[in-house]
């Protein structure tokens, strides 16, 4: 009885307003040098904050390192004038703890924000197994060598007999060679993390008139997607908001990767259960706009050869200064040229940590709805501006419901581009719009 009294107890205490204005003092805080965040409103019962390095203030006071400050019921706002880490410890009438808060300050980012649409080109470190096939033989009887010898869609085939492969015909003329001499081919397999090595032999395809192994295999990958922003000093950019991965939802390996010049020629809407995408050709392939140098769950980034036109300098939103509320989507449904579309920030989950779901987004813009339905394939990496400020990035569409979709927190994507910060790898759905000969797989 006594367990159970103090259960309840808890429960209506929890559920009183001096407790729920406790509980929502935050862990973690981030603000510019001289920016002054508040902490909390008005409590409800006295607190004692100690510092435990030198150099915060807290309501316009500095705090002494390791001494006690009597900070009564008031609100609670934090200013650090320098860049570094800060901790506080907060405890009710000087005795009860309450909360530890980290401050971070960190120095403001400033980028050129795009919308431009782009074509991304790669070409893998390897010749990519997009799925597998049956060889009919001489019998009319289906025979399935890939398979049988292990092969799987989404391995990566790095060489064949000792000899390093990069192109989808190098694989079909030592097939072909194999096939004539009726000997086996030993092929290298790259699986995730993995290195295999399998042996196959090719069967002659009576339909196609030549020896095959049962693969469909393609050399490249290519896509429509949205330039984000870059740096002017440093001609460095980031787009996508995502990452390129493989048929099976892995991070895409490749040796080589570009951005050139995209045209939209056409939209085909968005609707519930299939997602619309963007139509566009690459123009100018054999002039690119830069070169992919790290593809990571955040986007891709790399360096600049071209500077486009159409883009502005702006600041970019600290995660916690991005709200619920009226924003601008920044992309192209037409040509070239980036326009602004009226949506709404939903929702947002300051998390301290990068993530590619960091708020729901709405469209609202009655003229983009009536074009596109929201948000489709090829608007991954447009920029979202809020009150002044390139707050966030666009990064999938609700299958269900196409005018809503998940954007990730510009401020992450902007320091993964300055200091190459280490993100865990996410499941992140496949580059959107894929476009031209490239993409297209061949039967091997």
């Amino acid at each position: 009885m006594g367990v159970v009294l103090l259960a309840g107890a808890l429960l209506t205490l929890a559920a009183t307003p001096p407790f729920q204005a406790l509980s929502a003092l935050p862990y973690r805080v981030r603000l510019n040098p001289g920016q002054e965040r508040l902490l909390a409103g008005p409590l409800p019962v006295p607190l004692h904050v100690r510092a435990e390095e030198e150099g915060l203030r807290l309501n316009g006071r500095r705090l002494p390192e390791g001494r006690w400050w009597a900070a009564g019921k008031g609100s609670l706002a934090v200013e650090a004038p320098r860049v570094g880490r800060y901790r506080l410890e907060l405890r009710a009438f000087g005795l009860v703890p309450v909360r530890r808060v980290t401050v971070e300050v960190v120095p403001p980012l400033t980028v050129a924000v795009g919308g431009q649409s782009i074509g991304v080109i790669v070409d893998p470190d390897g010749v990519l197994v997009v799925d597998e096939a049956p060889v009919l033989d001489a019998a009319g009887q289906r025979q399935h060598p890939a398979r049988e010898a292990g092969i799987r869609p989404g391995d990566v085939i790095v060489a064949i007999d000792g000899r390093p492969v990069r192109t989808k015909d190098e694989v079909a003329e030592a097939v072909r060679r194999a096939g004539e001499r009726g000997d086996a081919l030993s092929l290298t397999i790259r699986r995730g993390r993995q290195q295999l090595e399998t042996v196959v032999t090719p069967v002659f395809d009576r339909g196609a008139g030549r020896p095959l192994i049962g693969l469909w295999v393609r050399d490249g990958a290519t896509g429509i997607g949205t330039l984000t922003f870059f740096d002017p000093p440093s001609g460095r950019f980031g787009a996508l908001g995502h990452q390129i991965v493989d048929g099976n939802g892995r991070p895409l390996r490749f040796a080589t990767g570009s951005v050139v010049e995209a045209f939209i020629s056409g939209i085909r809407p968005g609707r519930p259960g299939a997602p619309g995408e963007k139509i566009g050709i690459f123009l100018n392939e054999d002039r690119r706009l830069g070169t992919i140098e790290r593809n990571t769950p955040l986007g891709v980034f790399g360096r600049l050869e071209q500077v486009p036109d159409g883009w502005q300098v702006l600041p970019v939103a600290l995660e916690n200064e991005v709200h619920p509320g009226p924003a601008r989507l920044l992309t192209v449904i037409r040509g070239q040229r980036p326009e602004a579309f009226e949506v709404y920030i939903e929702r947002v989950w300051p998390r301290g940590q990068a993530s590619d779901k960091g708020m729901v987004v709405r469209v609202t813009d009655g003229r983009l709805l009536a074009t596109t339905g929201g948000i489709v394939q090829g608007m991954s990496g447009s920029p979202i501006v809020q009150d002044g400020r390139l707050a966030g990035v666009v990064t999938h569409v609700f299958v269900n419901d196409p005018t809503r979709g998940y954007g990730l927190f510009a401020e992450w994507m902007v320091r993964e581009l300055q200091e190459g910060t280490a993100v865990a790898a996410l499941p992140i759905p496949p580059a959107p719009g894929a476009r031209g000969k490239a993409a297209l797989a061949e039967r091997r």
